[in-house]
């Protein structure tokens, strides 16, 4: 179930950045498609992660903490992408972003269950 969790970011990432581009581009129907698969692989990625918490049977605080983090990236890309259609200002999202990105990177691959241990 690692494996489908971690395929299934990585494939959130990239739908966000090529909805990203779409819509700076000007191509607002395929930015709007795009945004509305990456909502689908929202639901991977926090199905797969739910999957991974029950697989533990006792909740560690570390991991937690990790699925926390996990869900604030989530919504800032869904903030940053809406802000963004809307013409709004986004830098304060963007640090948000940046500062959970890298936790939940560095929690990911430092736990016990992470991939740099599995």
């Amino acid at each position: 179930m690692i494996h489908a969790h971690i395929t299934s970011w990585a494939l959130a990432l990239i739908l966000f950045v090529i909805a990203l581009a779409l819509h700076k581009s000007g191509k607002a129907k395929g930015s709007k498609i795009v945004h509305m698969i990456l909502r689908l692989m929202y639901l991977f990625v926090i199905g797969t992660g739910i999957w991974i918490l029950i697989s533990f049977g006792s909740l560690p605080v570390k991991y937690l903490l990790k699925t926390l983090v996990g869900l604030w990236v989530v919504v800032m890309f869904e903030m940053i992408l809406v802000r963004t259609k809307k013409d709004r200002k986004t830098s304060i999202l963007w640090i948000q972003f940046i500062v959970a990105l890298v936790l939940v990177l560095y929690l990911g691959m430092t736990l016990p269950m992470g991939i740099w241990h599995y």
